[in-house]
């Protein structure tokens, strides 16, 4: 049975951990400390890290890593990751070592020029690692690529299975569902994903992984086809959005203002 759990490092990263109970895959560590500590609880050995981008936040815990686990480290071909073993650019499929089960990578950049996600399949779902390309209830800033780029990338994970469940890299989904409430208030399913997420927060509980689902249902990033997110687009940035790539980039333009 392969067990996907979030490791929490600084204020709000996850560093997601896949394992079988005997070998363990981690996705982006931004600090080593906290995943050591849970390998050893579990005592589980580490044969894989998976990096969606060079943000240090998402690295910077590598070098350090593999001093203790020497394990592949897999990544951007054209962004510098430390440690890097294995340079990917999205469309291979690989053999995950230790737990010998396939990985796609797909090539989603607009946050940084090379990101990278991650897709698994495991027995009980579909999982898919994404780093800070989409968040629950919202989408990554946009700092090397073009909001068309961003637009296209997010269309590659909008095509997944709706059943996929989304492991994002931080924890800012309340945020996000602040200004998805502005954007859409009429939107009954995003109401009550209001209140099942505040829950969660209140209990210390992690609000991730999401289905690709719920963010086609709730997302505004994911929503710009829809007429009323349209409507709210054009309304804030007064330029034109009868397009999805044009109402992707004013809603883009008004998170990145908005507080």
């Amino acid at each position: 049975m392969i067990e996907i759990i979030p490791v929490c490092a600084f204020t709000d990263n996850f560093i997601w951990l896949v394992h079988d109970g005997h070998y363990a895959v981690a996705v982006d560590v931004g600090d080593a400390a906290p995943l050591l500590e849970q390998l050893d609880a579990l005592n589980l050995t580490l044969s894989a890290v998976l990096c969606t981008h060079h943000h240090a936040d998402h690295v910077g815990g590598n070098a350090t890593l593999i001093t203790r686990c020497p394990a592949s480290v897999y990544g951007p071909e054209n962004e510098k990751i430390p440690a890097r073993t294995m340079p990917l650019c999205g469309g291979e499929t690989l053999m995950l070592p230790g737990l010998q089960m396939p990985c796609r990578v797909l090539a989603v950049p607009g946050h940084t020029l090379g990101h990278l996600a991650y897709m698994i399949e495991t027995p009980e779902e579909t999982a898919l690692f994404c780093g800070d390309t989409l968040f629950a209830a919202g989408c990554g800033r946009i700092f090397e690529g073009t909001a068309t780029m961003m637009w296209q990338s997010l269309s590659v994970l909008m095509a997944l299975p709706e059943a996929t469940r989304i492991y994002c890299g931080h924890e800012y989904t309340l945020s996000n569902l602040r200004f998805a409430r502005v954007v859409e208030p009429d939107n009954a399913v995003l109401v009550a994903r209001i209140a099942a997420v505040q829950a969660l927060r209140d209990a210390d509980k992690p609000s991730v992984p999401s289905t690709l689902a719920e963010e086609r249902a709730t997302n505004p990033f994911l929503r710009v086809d829809v007429p009323a997110v349209r409507a709210a687009a054009h309304a804030y940035s007064g330029l034109p959005c009868t397009t999805a790539p044009e109402t992707f980039a004013a809603l883009r333009a008004w998170k990145d203002s908005f507080r």
